[in-house]
């Protein structure tokens, strides 16, 4: 009887161990991460313009276009409605409120950017972290164009402002020139 109960708990024991076949199928390795195309590395090389003072970016700014990928933007063939941002820089940090015709309504969006380490970068904190947002100005005279960067989750936005309510052509050779200097169309791709 005693052979019997050693034989039968040699046997329990012997049957939780699992074959090392076996326990290696089960975990697979991950899989590598895609290599990054050139679209989504110049992406990552933005970088706001050197010696941007946000300072002198107080007033009103009048948005002129918008490069991006947004839905909205593509079914309306990207007519972008007027719109209006006042730049008030009070401390730490930059309110801006955007007044838009939509609907035939006037809405006001405020939000307030805080300030980063880094000279010509902005941050809008979302609910939740994908949602958080980083400003750069990547290029203005702060008297008659400038040039904003919205990144969030990996998707930018392009956005040209112009101080004037009348259009020169100098600062849409400017900005086309710009466009052309960013390679917007390899950006354009990744988005």
């Amino acid at each position: 009887m005693i052979r019997f109960w050693l034989l039968f708990f040699a046997l329990a024991w012997l049957g939780f161990w699992e074959p090392a076949e076996a326990r290696r199928a089960r975990f697979k390795p991950t899989p590598p991460k895609p290599k990054k195309s050139e679209a989504e590395q110049a992406i990552e090389k933005l970088a706001p313009g050197q010696n941007i003072n946000i300072d002198q970016m107080s007033g009103k700014w009048y948005l002129l276009t918008v490069a991006s990928r947004c839905k909205n933007l593509l079914e309306s063939g990207f007519k972008v409605e007027s719109t209006t941002a006042a730049w008030t820089v009070t401390g730490d940090k930059v309110s801006v409120s955007t007044v838009r015709k939509l609907n035939f309504e006037c809405w006001e969006i405020k939000q307030n950017y805080m300030r980063t380490k880094t000279p010509g970068q902005l941050f809008l904190k979302g609910k939740r972290p994908a949602e958080n947002v980083d400003i750069m100005v990547l290029e203005t005279d702060y008297s008659s164009y400038a040039t904003v960067v919205f990144k969030r989750a990996e998707k930018i936005t392009m956005k040209y402002f112009n101080t004037l309510d009348t259009l020169r052509v100098c600062i849409l050779l400017h900005l086309q020139q710009h466009v052309c200097k960013l390679c917007y169309n390899a950006i354009n791709d990744a988005l």
